[in-house]
Parts: C-alpha cells; structure tokens; sequence
C-alpha cells in the first residue's frame, strides 16, 4: 500500500510571485475533539434539535462573514484516522498505520501539509491535540518543537477544572487566559512570517463532569426533552449528559474568541483563512463516535477569509475533511501533492454563490476499521465503508459477524452479568470498549432487559448486516434500513458499485489485493 505512496512527489511548489500578490494568507485552524454538527448557526437552518440550546456566537461569527458548510464530513469517525487522513489529505485506508487508534506511527513517506508550508516558509506551531497516542515525539507536527502549551492546558479538562474552584468566574477567566497566552507565544516567534497554527482542544472529548452543563452554562437538560435523535431514550440521564456536553462546546466556542481577538490585535484577521471544525461525532451515544451514520461522521465547518471569501454563505456541497490539507496549501500559493487524493475547497469559497456550488460534490465516501484495541478479541477491526449522499446512506459491513461496539455478556461473550453502573460509566474497557463510557452507556446498559427497551439496545450495541440502505428523505435519522426492500434494489446495486469504485481507484486493501490487511500484525495481534 505504501510503495505506491513512496513513488509520488513528496514536495509542494510555490506558485511564482508576482508584485501585485497580496501577502500570503495566514493559516488557523481550529479542531475540536468530538465535535459534532452542534452550533448556534445550524439550529437557524434545522430548529428542533439540539443545537436550540446551545450558543456558539464565535462560530456563528466565522459562518456569517465567511461560509457555513451544511455536508461536511470526516473521513473516519475515530481521532487517529480522521486526523491522518486529514494531514494528508488523502483517504484514511492510504495511510498506514495512521489508520488506526491506538498503536498508530506516522509514516514519514507521505506528505503532511503543515511540513509543506513550514518548507515553503511558513511558521508553523499548535496547541494541544494534533496526532494522537502512539505516535513518536519527532514525529511530523507532533514532536515538541511544534508545541505551544507552556501557559497551560485546563482547556482541556474545563469543566473538571472550573467545577472545583471556589471562584468559578476566576477559573474561567484562567482558562482562556491561558489560552490566549499560548496563541500569543505562537504569534511572538513568527519572526515575519505567515504562520499556520493548529489549535486543537480536548475537553469535547469525554470525561466531562455531570451536571456541568447547566452548572457552569445555565443549559437545561428538560430543553432537550423532544429535541434528541429518536434512537436515544429520552430520559432525563441521557438528556443530562447531551446538556454536558453541549456546555463543552460552549466552552471551544469562548476559546475560539480568544483566538479571533489576538488575530485582530495584531491586525492579521482579514488576511487569516480561518476554518473550525471536529474530529468526528458525539463520543458516548449510540450511533455517534465510531459509527457511519450522521451522528458519527458529521461535523460543523465554517470557514472565513475576509480578503478572498465572500461572506454570509452557505454551501450544501459535500465536503470531506481531508479536503482541507489542499485547500490550505492553495491558499498558500502552493500545488497540492500527487498523492493527495482530496479536492481543494477554494473554487468553492471564492465563489459568490450559495447551495449547491459544485455538482460533483455530491457525495463523501466515509470508513472505519480499528478503535479500540481491545474491543474485539485479537485486535480485530470493525471494518465498514459508506457512501453518503443528499437522499441516501448506503454503508457496507465487510464482517457482519462481528460486534460494531465490541463484546460483551451475551454480545460476543458467553452469557453472564454486565458490568455495574458505575464501571460502565466511567470505564471504556468495561464493555463494549468502541463506545466510549458515558452515563448514557450505563444507563442502556442497565436497562438493557426493561419493557420497550430492546430498540435502543438494538441501536446501541446490536450486530449489523453487511449492507445498510438509509432512505433519508423518509428516515433523516437513518432507523430503518431498506437494504433489503426489492423497492430500493437499484439504489443499493448504484451506490455500492459507486462506492466500490472509489475504493479501487484509491487503493483500499479492503477491495484490492490482500482484503484482510487490517486483519492481520502491524493492525491486528497474531
């Protein structure tokens, strides 16, 4: 897989520089770890759901003067990949053992694009979260040089850190002093430079503390009574802990203001290519993190740059996140390598049109193979490719036999008493180890034997078919698969012929050559 990638260009050119140029933009990215489609500006395009709650008004500052995306998607719904295939802006499956969790490297044999500008001269730098466990401090854009974190990073544990400080007020305003005080050493050492800065937060990403939603952001759990996917019970728990999370998003968006106030200190925000984003869904709900449905694959993006970008849009076009990489490098005046397999988005922002842009982004291909190490006996993956388009979700399961979620009593495991309540909520291991633990895990878990329960436990941790067929017009939660209905047989023999298509075209092991690479040592135990 990787000897193709070894033969491809590995550097970017600079576009010739021409006197009537202007500078070249500064690159911002902000990336929150599981953030789903969970803004202030969507609940304007979709009320009634979650985001109702939620008040994101630096977000929904981005989305205003620049372009709010409605389709955007990341490629894998797991951090690793998602961001190895973001890096490199190319599809998860071509990039190694990137395309894994725990246990991943990077392999320095592909181009990543903040290399590609810092060689081109850009000063580059981030704070937080950019690779994930695994891979070697030297790594590209993961090594400690990089790094911008010396004022302190409670950001990321927000709610644990404000909750226990007698002045909570106090605590906040620590926070974002710390991180305003990285950004600020980040700025201080570009020495003239256009920079590219990766700002990516954690505290999205679980464990939070209970309650915290309305305790440190007045949100009410009752509001969301109604107002979430109907494949959750809707019980005052879950409602509990969705509230707590949203009250983390709250907390990235005030960060994200931070960051738009020193860009517009320092005089720079109008020539700054903004976009903000997450890694993939929801973590802790059924359906969401590691999953190919909506909840798992879609995320917020907003991208603004005042210079070039005409404001107040919104695009409908299918975005891939891995498109990013060489939109960035474009923007830069730079050509994109051979091997990036992503389109860039700049004939999209540059346009003055709303909706539909381009017709050829009509779809995203999404996957997924291994999480957690450990959810399956030997390492084993859950491996799945989908294709989502504006009416259809069709997502083909190569090993229905396995457990999506992992194993436990009675799903995958001999029959015998599930893991308390407690052990279920606040550890992944416990069971089911691809859902992360959560007080809506415990909650299902517990209840898994109630009246009228075996729907969502269906939902949450059930085997699935090897293909599943979501009508979207009809079922915009994707409940009810219609794989097998003769009514949608040439739907389902078109999207996966399309689908397979693209897997072959980019070297997927799943339908070229060696179909069981994931199967086997360095993804899987021997």
């Amino acid at each position: 897989m990787l000897v193709l990638l070894a033969l491809v260009s590995l550097v970017a050119r600079a576009c010739p520089a021409a006197e009537d140029l202007p500078p070249r933009p500064n690159i911002v990215f902000a990336f929150a770890d599981d953030w789903g489609r969970y803004a202030g500006a969507y609940a304007k395009l979709e009320p009634g759901g979650p985001s109702d709650l939620v008040q994101t008004p630096n977000f929904d500052r981005i989305a205003r003067e620049g372009v709010l995306f409605t389709n955007a998607f990341v490629n894998a719904p797991s951090c690793t990949p998602c961001r190895s295939s973001l890096l490199t802006g190319q599809y998860f499956w071509r990039t190694g053992l990137g395309a894994i969790l725990q246990g991943a490297v990077w392999d320095d044999s592909i181009p990543s694009y903040p290399l590609l500008m810092r060689d081109s001269g850009y000063h580059i730098g981030h704070t937080y979260k950019v690779w994930s466990p695994g891979t070697p401090r030297d790594a590209p854009y993961g090594g400690s040089q990089y790094a911008y974190v010396k004022r302190g990073g409670n950001l990321n544990g927000y709610s644990q850190f404000v909750s226990k400080a007698k002045d909570r007020q106090a605590a906040k305003q620590q926070v974002m002093d710390q991180v305003r005080g990285n950004f600020q050493d980040f700025l201080a050492d570009r020495e003239g430079r256009p920079f590219c800065y990766w700002f990516g937060p954690t505290n999205t990403h679980r464990k939070w503390i209970q309650g915290s939603g309305k305790d440190l952001w007045g949100l009410n759990p009752d509001d969301l009574k109604g107002k979430m996917p109907p494949f959750l019970p809707d019980v005052p728990v879950v409602r509990e802990d969705f509230c707590d999370y949203l009250g983390e998003v709250q907390a990235f968006d005030a960060s994200l203001g931070i960051l738009l106030d020193e860009l517009e200190r320092i005089g720079e925000l109008d020539n700054t290519l903004i976009a903000v984003s997450g890694d993939h869904g929801i973590p802790g709900f059924p359906r969401g993190k590691c999953n190919l449905y909506d909840l798992g694959v879609g995320v917020s993006l907003a991208i603004r740059w005042a210079a070039r970008v005409p404001e107040g849009r919104v695009v409908d076009d299918f975005v891939n996140l891995p498109d990013l990489a060489p939109t960035f490098l474009a923007a830069a005046g730079l050509t994109p390598p051979e091997a990036m397999t992503a389109r860039s988005l700049m004939p999209i922002l540059t346009s003055d049109r709303n909706g539909s842009v381009d017709p050829q982004r009509d779809h995203v291909i999404v996957g997924r193979e291994r999480h957690v190490a450990m959810a399956r006996d030997g390492q084993l993956p859950y491996p799945q490719r989908a294709i989502r388009t504006k009416d259809f979700l069709y997502i083909r399961n190569f090993a229905p036999d396995r457990w999506p979620m992992g194993v436990a009593p009675g799903f995958g495991k001999p029959a015998g008493p599930w893991p308390a309540y407690e052990a279920l909520r606040e550890d992944t291991f416990a069971a089911m180890a691809d859902l992360d633990a959560s007080p809506t895990k415990a909650w299902i878990g517990v209840h898994r034997e109630d009246p009228g329960m075996e729907k969502y436990v269906d939902f949450a941790f059930g085997r699935r078919p090897a293909e599943e067929l979501f009508d979207l017009r009809r079922d915009p939660h994707q409940m009810t698969n219609v794989a097998d209905d003769p009514a949608y047989a040439q739907q389902r023999q078109e999207l996966s012929e399309r689908l397979m298509a693209v897997l072959r075209q980019t070297g997927d092991p799943r339908v070229t050559g060696d179909t069981k690479t994931f199967d086997n040592p360095p993804f899987a135990e021997q």
